[in-house]
Order: structure tokens, then sequence, then C-alpha cells
């Protein structure tokens, strides 16, 4: 996503100013020339880092809608990247009574805590299907929303759920590498698995909801400041150094990374 302000306006153009300030969908580059229909409109209070945050919300939002998250629910959410970050803040803001996130990268970890997420687990060194189980008096959590995509995951998540709990799949799964075990406690625990994807019509709640009503329902709580999106964007690097950048905090050292913004001018 990018974000900039208007410089020109095409014939005919309207409800559109110069100097506005505006976000919408395009490569990596210094200009975009898009169709002023396209474009979202930033109020003044909006940040640029709140504004890039839109399209990881929408996929948060439907795996949140899709979990059936409720107040005074315990809601697992797996993996930390952008959606999985902004979907524990969403939880939240449904009413979760408590927000537990999972995530091998200490820096997402941390972040997680930071915006309102109760507890915080290293998949690699704690069994926190099992911490879960013993911190809720053996219930388990109601909702577990998996957006890392990694089969062991969804193996704790399992672990984790309570009995007709509800598991919400919003990261995408690959090819199965790895020995995974789904049948004992999966057929015990007996939980209703959604695979998530925000933006495959029809909705699960269709006629009443629509990938164009989740978007819409992001982008104003954006707008309202509902989520705290400061410290998901980051590193923020230059553009003549983004493809080094890149190579450091996305491929070699995805632990110095959340999400990697790009900026042209300080």
């Amino acid at each position: 996503m990018f974000v900039g302000k208007i410089t020109e306006l095409g014939e005919g153009v309207e409800n559109l100013q110069l100097g506005q300030r505006v976000a919408g969908y395009g490569n990596l580059r210094n200009t975009h020339t898009v169709k002023a229909e396209e474009l979202l409109i930033m109020p003044e209070s909006m940040s640029w880092k709140e504004a890039v945050c839109y399209d990881p919300l929408q996929f948060a939002l439907g795996g949140i809608r899709d979990g059936h998250v409720r107040v005074g629910d315990r809601v697992l959410i797996s993996g930390l990247g952008a959606i999985g970050l902004m979907a524990a803040q969403a939880a939240k803001l449904a009413g979760a009574s408590m927000v537990a996130v999972s995530d091998p990268i200490e820096k997402r970890r941390k972040a997680a805590l930071d915006n309102g997420a109760d507890l915080a687990f290293d998949p690699r060194k704690e069994d926190f299907g099992l911490i879960l189980r013993d911190l809720t008096d053996g219930i388990g959590v109601d909702v577990v929303i998996e957006t890392s995509g990694n089969y062991k995951a969804v193996e704790q998540g399992i672990r984790a759920l309570a009995y007709g709990g509800n598991f919400a799949m919003v990261g995408w799964l690959g090819e199965c590498r790895i020995p995974i075990n789904l049948g004992y406690e999966g057929h015990f625990n007996q939980c209703h698995f959604y695979f998530s994807r925000a933006c495959s019509e029809p909705n699960n709640d269709y006629p009443r909801w629509s990938f164009d009503r989740i978007c819409r329902t992001a982008w104003d709580m954006l707008c309202k400041g509902s989520f705290r999106c400061d410290n998901l964007v980051d590193p923020v690097v230059e553009f003549e150094e983004c493809h080094k950048s890149y190579e450091r905090y996305i491929i070699n050292h995805p632990e110095e990374s959340v999400k990697m913004g790009v900026c042209f001018q300080k």
C-alpha cells in the first residue's frame, strides 16, 4: 500500500483536492496514477502507518468474524505478522476477556503486549496449548485465530481450544512436510474449523456482510484511531536502501522486523 499527497488532478475529477493525503494500492514507486474512486481519503488525524495497516486489518476482521469472537471469550492469536497483530487488537475491541498470542519473534510478541494482549508465548520453547488449558481450569480458549500458516501452530491451536470452540484458519497452509497430530485432540475437542478468507464471496454472513463491507468497516475503524499501528510498521527504511533492507530484515533477520515500511522523503 502507498500513502501520499495528490499532486495532479485529471479532467473531470471531483471531490478531491491538490495536496490532499490519500492512500491506495500500488507498487513501490515515487508516483502513482490511479482512478479517483480507488483512492482512500485520509482524515487529518490519521497517520500513514494506520493507513497502510488497512489491508491486514481486512483479513484480521474476517478471521475475527469467522471465529465468532464474542464478549467474554478467551482468544488465542497464533502468528504475529501484521494480520495477527491487528487481529489481537480486534479481539480486544470485540470484547475478549483474555487475548493470548504466540510467535517465535520476540519483537512481535512485545508489540502485541504493548498493544493490549494479555499473554505472549514463544512456540519454540513453550507448550502454550497445555499452558492455556492450565490457566483456564482445563477448559481451554474459546477461539483460535491462526495467521501463520504453520502446521505446528495449527496443532497447538487445537490443543489449546476448548470443547466446541472455533478455529479460524486465516494463514494459508502450504504443503505439509512435518509430522502433525490432528486426530486425538481434534476428535476429543470437537472444534469448529473455518478456513477464513475475507475477500471470498459470498461472505459467510451473506447477504448482510460482504468483502466491501469488511473493507469499509476496516477503513472507518482506522480513521477513528481504533488501532495502534505505530509499532507495527517497523522498521521504516529509505527507498534508496530498500533492496538491502529487504534482504536484511525480511530474508536474513526477520527477528528485527514486524512490517517493513519504505519512505521516499523524511
